[in-house]
């Protein structure tokens, strides 16, 4: 009993390390699953919001613009890897994906530290205008394929 419990621990670990192998080969998306603008808002319901949530809602819609925006020319929908555009998945170009990711994500974290210590000293018609602002920019993401004729 105890050599077969030995033996499918053996093997339990053996697969484990296998898949976990097997997933650090394969390509990362562009652009995360998980940056997204859950609701656009109008003036009115952004006016009944208090300002915690109308932060929470800015600094939203300010991960999407650092996160989504500078890669448009690759694609503007989650999920996209390098090898799905056609562009050789070479090491190279997954440590500069990587790279890439990371300083946006670096960027992201530093920008919210500042807006989490200031913004809320900030008018709260501001904030609105803001909110609107980024989410009519975003909006246009819907578009661009318009403007992406051959």
């Amino acid at each position: 009993m105890k050599t077969k419990l030995t033996l499918l621990i053996t093997i339990l670990f053996l697969t484990t390390g296998t898949i976990i192998a097997q997933n650090n080969g394969a390509s990362q998306s562009i652009i995360d699953n998980n940056v997204s603008i859950g609701k656009y808002h109008d003036r009115d319901e952004l006016q009944r919001m208090n300002k915690g949530k109308l932060l929470d809602l800015y600094i939203e819609r300010i991960e999407v613009i650092v996160k989504v925006l500078p890669n448009i020319a690759f694609t503007n929908k989650p999920g996209v890897t390098i090898a799905s555009l056609g562009i050789p998945d070479t090491k190279d170009h997954r440590k500069a994906l990587e790279d890439n990711i990371d300083a946006a994500d670096e960027y992201f974290e530093n920008t919210i530290e500042f807006q989490r210590k200031i913004l809320p000293y900030s008018d709260k018609s501001n904030l609105i205008a803001a909110v609107l602002f980024y989410e009519q920019t975003l909006k246009s993401l819907h578009t661009y394929n318009e403007f992406n004729q051959y």
